[in-house]
């Protein structure tokens, strides 16, 4: 009696788990950003928790789209293939910093990060350096910021919850 039990018992557990296994099978879990890259960036400005003074001196700021001309400027190479992109930085300024989204095919996102990675100098501004760089990914969309720490890690930590 005691074997009819458990034989029944595990089963009954198989049977459990087979179902719960095969329930998850067909959903992919996407975690694509939808949505043009100009108000992705425009909400994360929106929702980052920055500091007055950054907030204060966004004026100087401009969210441009990147094309050819500017690819060197903000990504250190031109090398770089992706299907949207947008940068926002300042205009006239000696703070250093930039932010810059680019949607790119998600079998690249991981060979673009190291791209910008292997090409992108923290001193790249006269007279001024940022302090750190973040490359984050979500789906098909990657976030570089580069600037003091503060702005960057507020940025992202908006970036990952968008």
């Amino acid at each position: 009696m005691k074997t009819k039990v458990r034989t029944t018992l595990l089963a009954l557990l198989m049977i459990t788990l087979f179902l719960c296994t095969a329930c998850g099978a067909g959903e992919e879990s996407t975690d694509k950003l939808e949505g043009s890259l100009s108000d992705i960036m425009a909400s994360l400005y929106e929702n980052a928790e920055l500091s007055e003074d950054f907030r204060e001196g966004m004026g100087n700021l401009e969210t441009l789209e990147l094309t050819e001309d500017f690819e060197v400027m903000f990504l250190g190479t031109d090398e770089i293939e992706y299907t949207e992109g947008v940068v926002s930085a300042p205009m006239m300024s000696s703070i250093a910093y930039q932010c810059v989204l680019l949607r790119v095919p998600e079998d690249d996102v991981e060979t673009v990060k190291q791209q910008i990675k292997d090409n992108t100098d923290l001193n790249k501004w006269v007279c001024v350096s940022a302090e750190t760089m973040l490359i984050e990914s979500r789906g098909d969309v990657i976030f570089f910021v580069m600037g003091d720490n503060d702005t960057a890690y507020a940025l992202n930590a908006a970036f990952q919850a968008y």
